[in-house]
């Protein structure tokens, strides 16, 4: 079986006790930092200082999501401020496989996200120089948002390429993932889920994280066989 990762996103945590917040979820597999820059989604969020300063009060890794223009002269930045994978988006980078590389050069993993609307097979040939691909289940840009059951054609697809490739590229949802959307999403072939109101909007954040651990882990496609 598959083993399944939970990413909340701190997008939806008290940005006034971040420190705190990323105590409530350290039971998480990483926590999920949106960066973007109110020009190539229409939010703006926090930067590279605030990366920085998270990376030094937690243990867990950080998972960058890049919502940001001119992304292949700002990511390798987050890579050299110790993220340990930098997710930049298909549609921002004119150059994504010199970027890929270049982020696992400064010790990164190398992560490409793709919008709802945007079509997995261009990028397909790429996946070799990935370690985790993005399929966005909302519009990015803001949390809260309803999971597009749209996008899962989207997903059985890319899974199957991933699989092909006999690599361990993560296969990462985004966008209105709860504890019903998790199955949709797992049983399609994701195996990484980006989690923000349904952790932080709970009583009992770190309660929330195992649930949909599991759930997801019910769910998951049993792993290919590589031999």
């Amino acid at each position: 079986m598959s083993t399944c990762a939970i990413h909340p996103s701190i997008l939806s945590a008290d940005f006034a006790n971040l420190a705190a917040e990323l105590g409530r979820i350290a039971r998480a597999d990483a926590v999920h930092v949106d960066v973007m820059d109110n020009h190539f989604v229409p939010n703006l969020t926090l930067g590279l200082p605030v990366v920085k300063r998270l990376g030094e009060v937690t243990d867990l890794p950080l998972d960058v999501h890049l919502m940001i223009g001119d992304v292949d002269r700002w990511a390798p930045d987050y890579a050299d401020a110790g993220a340990a994978s930098v997710t930049f988006h298909a549609e921002a980078s004119a150059a994504p496989v010199r970027l890929a590389r270049e982020l696992r050069a400064r010790g990164a993993k190398a992560s490409m996200a793709l919008r709802p609307a945007t079509a997995v097979e261009p990028y397909l040939d790429l996946l070799t120089e990935l370690d985790m691909l993005l399929i966005m289940t909302v519009e990015p840009g803001f949390g809260g948002q309803a999971f597009l059951d749209v996008v899962l054609p989207k997903i059985r697809r890319a899974r199957a390429a991933i699989d092909g490739t006999g690599l361990p590229i993560a296969l990462q949802v985004d966008g209105g993932i709860t504890r019903e959307t998790i199955l949709r999403a797992a049983e399609a072939g994701a195996d990484v889920f980006v989690a923000g109101s349904s952790v932080y909007g709970t009583a009992d954040p770190a309660e929330a994280v195992d649930t949909l651990r599991k759930t997801a882990q019910a769910a998951a496609r049993p792993a290919p066989n590589m031999m």
